[in-house]
C-alpha cells in the first residue's frame, strides 16, 4: 500500500481509504471483517461523517461498539469525520454551536479522545468564516482535532475559508471516478468551443488543490454517476469494462484495482475512498494503490470512458 505524509499535517495515510457509511446495520463480526480486511491490506484510515447511519453519529457509534479499539489499536488508525450537514433542517450548519457540538457527539460515539481529520461536509452557502475559525482554533486547542479540511468545495469556497481559519485546510473530499471525471476531464478539454466537456463546473479544483498542498480525496470512486450504479460490468459501459478487463489481466489484478488506480496513477497524490461493506472487494479495490498504469493506458481508460481527448 504507497502513503504519504499529508501536506500540512504529520499524518501518514495510505492513498486508498475505507468509507464506513453503510455500516449501520452490519453485525460485530461484519464491521471486524471489513475493517480487518482494509487493515491486512494497510487501509489504516477510516472515513465517517456525522450524518451517516439511520441516526445522527449512527454509523461512528456502530463502530465503536463493534470495534471496541484499545489505545495501541486507536493510534494505529487515522480516523477522519464530517460535519455541516443537518438531514431535516436547515440543512448545512457551519455554525460554531453546530461544529463544535457535532465534534463532541463524534468523539462520544466513537469513543476517542481526538479525531485526526475534521471536514466540512457540503458547502454552507450561510457560512460565515469567523465563526468556523473560532470553532477550528477551540477544537484545535482542546486536542478534540488534529487537522482539518473540507468536502465538496470549490477553491474560491476555500479561499473563503482561508482568509480567517488559522490551520492549514488540508483535503478536500469530492466526487470522482473513471465515468465522473469533470473536475479532470474539463482541463483537457479546455477552449473548445461546442464541447460541454470544455464548460468549467469546478472552478479548476484539482490543480486548485496541488497549488495549495490540499490533498483530493475521491468519493464515489465506482459509481457511473451521481448514485446511479456502478460502471464495472455495466452494458451502458461496455468498452469501458472492456479496456478495463484487458488492463486488469495485464497487471494480474481485479477490474476494481484498475478503477482505483486510474485515480491513483494521477500526480495529484490523490486518494481513493472506497465505500464496500464487502470485505472480498476492499481487498480487490487495495490491490490499485501501486499499479503503475502507463499515460497510454489512463487516456485510454478516459477515453473509453466517454471523454473527449482533442
Amino acid at each position: 500500500m504507497k502513503t504519504f505524509t499529508m501536506p500540512g499535517t504529520d499524518i501518514t495515510a495510505p492513498n486508498v481509504v475505507l468509507g464506513l457509511m453503510r455500516i449501520q446495520e452490519k453485525t460485530d463480526e461484519e464491521v471486524r471483517a471489513l475493517v480487518g480486511t482494509a487493515l491486512d491490506a494497510g487501509i489504516t484510515f477510516l472515513d465517517h461523517a456525522d450524518i451517516y447511519g439511520g441516526e445522527v453519529h449512527g454509523c461512528e457509534r456502530r463502530f465503536a461498539e463493534a470495534m471496541r479499539l484499545r489505545p495501541a489499536e486507536r493510534e494505529r488508525l487515522v480516523i477522519q469525520t464530517k460535519t455541516g450537514i443537518v438531514k431535516d433542517g436547515p440543512y448545512f450548519d457551519f455554525s460554531y454551536e453546530h461544529i463544535t457540538e457535532s465534534v463532541d457527539g463524534s468523539l462520544a460515539a466513537l469513543g476517542t479522545d481526538y479525531i485526526d481529520i475534521l471536514l466540512l461536509h457540503r458547502p454552507d452557502a450561510l457560512v460565515e468564516p469567523e465563526e468556523v475559525a473560532r470553532a477550528f482554533s477551540d477544537l484545535a486547542a482542546a486536542g478534540k482535532v488534529r487537522a482539518f479540511g473540507v468536502s465538496n468545495h470549490t477553491g474560491r469556497q476555500i479561499d473563503l475559508l482561508r482568509k480567517y481559519v488559522a490551520q492549514p485546510i488540508v483535503a478536500n473530499q469530492v466526487q470522482l471516478s473513471i465515468t465522473h471525471a469533470p473536475l479532470i476531464a474539463q482541463g483537457v478539454a479546455a477552449n473548445m468551443q461546442g464541447l460541454d466537456q470544455s464548460i468549467s463546473r469546478d472552478d479548476g479544483i484539482v490543480d486548485y488543490c496541488r497549488l495549495h498542498d490540499i490533498t483530493v480525496q475521491a468519493w464515489s470512486p465506482f459509481q457511473a454517476g451521481f448514485f446511479d450504479g456502478p460502471f464495472l460490468g455495466s452494458p451502458r459501459y461496455a468498452l469501458l469494462n472492456t479496456v478495463i478487463d484487458r488492463i486488469a489481466a495485464k497487471y494480474d489484478v481485479p477490474p476494481l484495482a484498475i478503477a482505483t488506480a486510474w485515480i491513483t496513477r494521477h500526480p495529484a497524490q490523490m486518494q481513493v475512498v472506497i465505500g464496500t461493506t464487502t470485505p472480498e472487494r476492499v481487498d480487490a479495490a487495495a490491490h490499485g494503490s501501486e499499479v503503475p498504469l502507463t499515460r497510454s493506458e489512463w487516456y485510454e481508460l478516459f477515453r473509453a470512458a466517454g471523454y473527449t481527448v482533442p
